[in-house]
Formats: C-alpha cells, sequence, structure tokens
C-alpha cells in the first residue's frame, strides 16, 4: 500500500516491487489495524480518564490524506501512536528477510513520510508528539496532560 494511513491504491513501484506476493500474505497484510489498535485504545482510555477531549484520526490540514491519531485541536497537539515494525523502532524494528529491498524501501518511506508530516504540522503552529506502540500509554497520557497545561498557562498570559 502507498500509504499507511488509509490509503489502498499501490503507486507503480509498490507494483513492480510487491506484484508477486502470495494472495495470503497479500491479505495478511490488508487485515492489519491502521486505527483503534491496542495501544491508541488504551492512550485514549487514559486520556479520558483524565477528563481531556480529543479528536480520533483526523486528516492532517494541508495533508488530507494523512492522519493523526489523536489531536487536541484547540491546543493544536497531534499526537500519534507509532508501530514498531512500521516505522521503524530502534529497539524493535525488524527487517524481513523475503522481498527485503521492497521492505527497506516501503519502510524508509513510512519514516520519511512521519518526519514530512511532521514539519508540515510544526510549519503550521502544532505541537507535534509521537509514542511508540510498546511505550506505557499511561506515562504517554501524562506527557500529554502536561503539554496541555503548559500550553494553556502560555495562552492565558497574552
Amino acid at each position: 500500500m502507498s500509504d499507511l494511513g488509509g490509503a489502498t491504491s499501490r503507486s507503480s513501484t509498490d507494483r513492480e516491487l510487491f506484484g508477486s506476493v502470495p494472495p495470503e500474505t497479500s491479505a495478511r497484510m490488508s487485515a492489519q489495524k491502521r486505527v483503534d489498535t491496542e495501544p491508541e485504545m488504551s492512550l485514549r482510555r487514559q486520556l479520558h480518564a483524565m477528563g481531556l477531549r480529543y479528536r480520533v484520526n483526523m486528516p492532517i490540514p494541508g495533508m488530507p490524506r494523512r492522519r493523526a491519531d489523536i489531536m487536541f485541536t484547540r491546543a493544536k497537539l497531534a499526537v500519534f501512536v507509532d508501530g514498531c515494525f512500521w516505522h521503524r523502532c530502534p529497539e524493535h524494528a525488524t527487517h524481513p528477510v523475503a522481498r527485503g529491498t521492497w521492505w527497506r524501501q516501503k519502510l524508509d518511506r513510512n519514516v520519511a513520510r512521519d518526519r514530512e508530516t511532521d514539519a508540515h504540522l510544526r510549519s503550521l503552529g502544532w505541537t507535534v508528539i509521537r509514542f511508540w506502540e510498546h511505550e506505557d500509554m499511561a506515562s504517554a497520557a501524562a506527557e500529554i496532560a502536561r503539554i496541555l497545561a503548559a500550553t494553556q498557562a502560555s495562552g492565558s498570559q497574552h
């Protein structure tokens, strides 16, 4: 797939490199959750329990094919919960051997897309925070609450 954020069409490069995948492998990849993963749901439950309200799976302003996992629109805070495999976690990333070149290019594009999205949001005045799926979501929620409190405190001083 050319875009992890929900697009289902394959680029010509993907077709060239990925065209001979067995149907069962393709089906397994298509079945991977893109939203509402267990780490995302855990973080959302933590945030909700803290009384924080947010938007879920919102399009990135100016990049409608990309989405943030959680957005606090008034505070301009975008939160992403990145999967260790898809986003190349430095602790848990794996490197597939089968179709290794295709996977390397695919995962490189995912990481480059993440950096591009971060830069775009920051250029619009957003704060971007990313957590790995293996991180403690209670700690992640506390970090988000701290950032929101700091944002509100600085906003009330103007």
